[in-house]
Order: C-alpha cells, then structure tokens, then sequence
C-alpha cells in the first residue's frame, strides 16, 4: 500500500488554481451556449452526440452510455428537449422495436449552430490563450489521465467501441 503524502502549500495553490480556471471556464463555456445558442449544456451534450451518430439518431440506451448518464437523467432531459422539437422519439434498428431517439429538422440546426457558436467561444477563451507547446503537454496529461481514470478506455478504442 502506498503511503499517503499531504500536499506541500505551494501544491494545494496549484491546485486550487487549476480547479477555480476550470470552473470558470466551464461556466463561461456554459453562459455562452444558454446566451447565444438558447440552450443548456446537457442539451448541447445530446445534439452533438445525436448529431455525431448514423442517421442522427441512435437508441435510447445507447445515448445514456455514449454520455455516461443513468437512464432516468436521460429520460428527463429528452423529454424536455421533446417539447422544444430538437428531438423525436424513433423506432431503431431493423426490427424497429427498440426505442429510439432522433434529431428533428429543428434540432439539426440548432446542433449545427450550437457547434459553431461553442467552438468559437472554446477558441475565444481557451485555445488562444495557449502556446502550441502548452496545448501540447495539456493533450498528452489529458490522455495519461484518462488513461489512468476510464479502466476500458484503451480497450473500447482498440474494439471499435469508442
């Protein structure tokens, strides 16, 4: 068992530097797609995976584990995004007896708009901000984190399943 070490306070300082950058940007991230786009960040989160999908459209189960939600949190927010006419409930696959759910005309465009808009602002307030090396060492941490912390990640990459 590895012994546990605190955190000298020049490390809690980095720490808290990182944390409080990454909820700022997050929340202004957010703020722009609620501002610009009309839309929440859970309903981005759906129309670009529905939009990234075959046919833009994919099953019910499918759009829960793709964005490693439960079931029910799924449920709700397709019911709501239902309302607004981004999505419409499908029968999927060739028996067409699973529950399926697709892009609507409507949510099309806002994916495609929503897309942009993110983007744009992603670039704005991140990607500018960084030296091609910086974005470089923040990449190759990101990826030996997730590596780290998703047990099957290089398992689902190497089988297709990402």
């Amino acid at each position: 068992m590895t012994e546990t070490q605190s955190l000298e306070s020049e490390e809690w300082g980095f720490w808290d530097t990182w944390m409080r950058a990454q909820r700022l940007l997050t929340r202004e991230l957010e703020r722009g797609l609620q501002h610009d786009c009309d839309i929440s960040k859970a309903e981005f989160s759906v129309l670009v995976t529905l939009w990234q999908a075959a046919d833009r459209e994919m099953r019910v189960g499918e759009l829960s584990e793709s964005l490693d939600w439960d079931k029910s949190r799924v449920s709700h927010q397709l019911t709501r995004m239902e309302k607004r006419g981004f999505v419409k409930r499908t029968q999927y696959g060739a028996d067409g007896r699973r529950a399926g759910i697709g892009l609507t005309a409507e949510g099309r465009r806002a994916a495609q708009s929503a897309v942009l808009v993110h983007g744009g602002n992603i670039r704005r307030h991140f990607l500018d901000s960084l030296s091609p090396e910086e974005a470089s060492v923040i990449r190759a941490w990101s990826e030996r984190t997730l590596d780290r912390l998703e047990p099957h990640r290089g398992e689902t990459a190497s089988d297709g399943g990402s």
